[in-house]
């Protein structure tokens, strides 16, 4: 269990470090993408580990190539990076935030006005006061915000973990709660919150009855899938290339680009505490 988190909090703590780590993933380890790797302005991810028992000051180190999709102590160091940020963070945001839940929110008139999504302006801009200066000069370091991030890089970063989060703590059980896997049927870490992605996404529906590409029981397939790789697959490939041509996990773990994710990403853990 996280340091200073409420037992009664560890599930929402545990799914926000899941949405806080989907665009650091994605920013930090853009190599696995194709992408050229851009320098951050400070230090090597094992410089976290000192950060981690001093939440109060930042040390310079030298400045670094993007994390090394091969390099597995870099992998750890993302994961204990990330779970650093979200210990700032989370403990920082609202109460009634920390202990969201559907069946709070479903009976709640003043939760569903301030915490329905799309999340508005004005409620990210009130939750963004509330974090820890230490989180954004750390976001800053490693060039995930500017040197010196004004309101509008705050909003562009925050929001769509902020109203990740919350769709994920207001949501309804899913149908589809049956077929709930142990583990990420990708990378097959078990110990992370766990995604829905539909396998023939349900924009492509009305184009996959008309062209006959699927028949219409495997409409609803899903797979479960951790955020970050439910989020690589959407990026690897658009909704109708998903429909027609990766509609199993099977098919998606074909790909070279989907392996060498999986490969990396599966060494990215949480500090145990």
């Amino acid at each position: 269990m996280s340091d200073d988190i409420h037992p009664d909090e560890q599930s929402n703590y545990e799914t926000f470090r899941e949405c806080l780590s989907d665009p650091v993933l994605r920013i930090l380890a853009r190599p696995i993408e194709g992408t050229k790797s851009r320098k951050r302005r400070k230090g090597r991810l094992s410089s976290v580990r000192n950060h981690s028992k001093d939440k109060t000051s930042i040390e310079p180190v030298s400045t670094v190539q993007s994390t090394d999709l091969n390099d597995g102590s870099d992998a750890e160091d993302l994961g204990e990076f990330i779970d650093y940020l979200s210990s700032l963070i989370f403990p920082s945001l609202p109460e009634t935030l920390r202990t969201l839940s559907y069946a709070k929110w479903k009976d709640s008139a003043r939760l569903q006005d301030e915490y329905s999504t799309p999340v508005t302006a004005s409620t990210t801009t009130n939750l963004l006061s509330t974090i820890s200066p230490i989180a954004i000069e750390n976001l800053s370091s490693y060039s995930l915000l500017p040197p010196e991030p004004d309101a509008t890089d705050l909003h562009n970063f925050f929001h769509s973990i902020l109203d990740a989060y919350i769709t994920s703590t207001t949501s309804p059980p899913p149908i589809w709660t049956t077929t709930r896997t142990t583990e990420c049927e990708l990378c097959h870490r078990d110990w992370i919150p766990l995604t829905y992605h539909h396998l023939i996404p349900r924009s492509t529906h009305d184009r996959v009855r008309k062209r006959g590409w699927h028949a219409e029981e495997m409409l609803n397939s899903v797979a479960w899938l951790c955020r970050a790789c439910h989020s690589f697959v959407h990026r690897a490939a658009s909704n109708e290339e998903l429909a027609r041509e990766f509609w199993s996990v099977e098919l998606l773990e074909e790909r070279e680009d989907v392996r060498a994710w999986v490969k990396w990403v599966g060494r990215v853990r949480w500090r145990k505490r």
